[in-house]
């Protein structure tokens, strides 16, 4: 099972970044993803997580109407597009896979994570 982030990087106030998660070793398309971030000092915290079937997707409070959650199934790939970033979205940015589809918001839901990918936002 891996789960691998990328596209993570430093930017300044307003600018944007997609990040990427790509899947393999299990079968991505019976699994919602969610991502997570962690800025230091700080519990790692929910951010956005979709559905398998992509129909359904949640937002933290924090980043509605800036971020947008997407997936790929055919690619085995996850999508994260952060717009109008501020520089408290500074953290490690986490994937991860859950086999089911309840309490998506929540770290435990998860089996798989991903090592992580850091988004640095100046002001």
């Amino acid at each position: 099972v891996n789960l691998v982030e990328s596209g993570g990087g430093w930017v300044q106030a307003g600018e944007s970044l997609r990040l990427s998660c790509a899947a393999s070793g299990f079968p991505f398309d019976d699994y919602a993803v969610g991502w997570f971030r962690q800025a230091p000092g700080k519990e790692r915290e929910f951010v956005t997580a979709i559905t398998w079937r992509g129909d359904m997707t949640y937002y933290a409070d924090s980043v509605k109407g800036r971020f947008t959650i997407s997936r790929d199934n055919a690619k085995n790939t996850v999508y994260l597009q952060m717009n109008s970033l501020k520089p408290e979205d500074t953290a490690v940015y986490y994937c991860a896979a859950s086999r089911g589809s309840i309490r998506l918001t929540t770290k435990f839901a998860y089996e798989y994570w991903g090592q992580g990918t850091q988004v640095t936002v100046s002001s």
